[in-house]
């Protein structure tokens, strides 16, 4: 699958619209989310039943400041277009893997 670009304008939309939503909360200048965009892809093409986005919290500042994200990259699950779950910083693809897999 692929990861879907999400903005302010799409965001609750790709939330509610899948059963379980992960995104990738990132900037484009920051290292650590430069090693975990690739991961994500990955695990895009190896979980169909998921779907997969990212934002750009540069672009997308009132999203990131709704979820009081103060550090990044931060990946939140969604299910049923509700939080339910988030990790912070570099993680190995397993860990995230897991993290969404408790929900599925």
């Amino acid at each position: 699958m692929v990861v879907k670009i999400i903005t302010s304008k799409n965001f609750e939309e790709f939330v509610s619209q899948n059963r379980i939503a992960v995104i990738d909360f990132h900037a484009n200048w920051s290292m650590p989310c430069r090693i975990v965009s690739p991961r994500i892809e990955e695990l895009s093409n190896e979980m169909d039943n998921i779907a997969f986005g990212k934002i750009n919290v540069d672009e997308n500042e009132d999203i990131a400041q709704r979820f009081g994200l103060v550090s990044i990259p931060t990946v939140i699950v969604f299910k049923e277009g509700k939080q339910i779950d988030e990790v912070v910083g570099t993680q190995p693809k397993d860990k995230i893997r897991e993290l969404i897999e408790k929900y599925i």
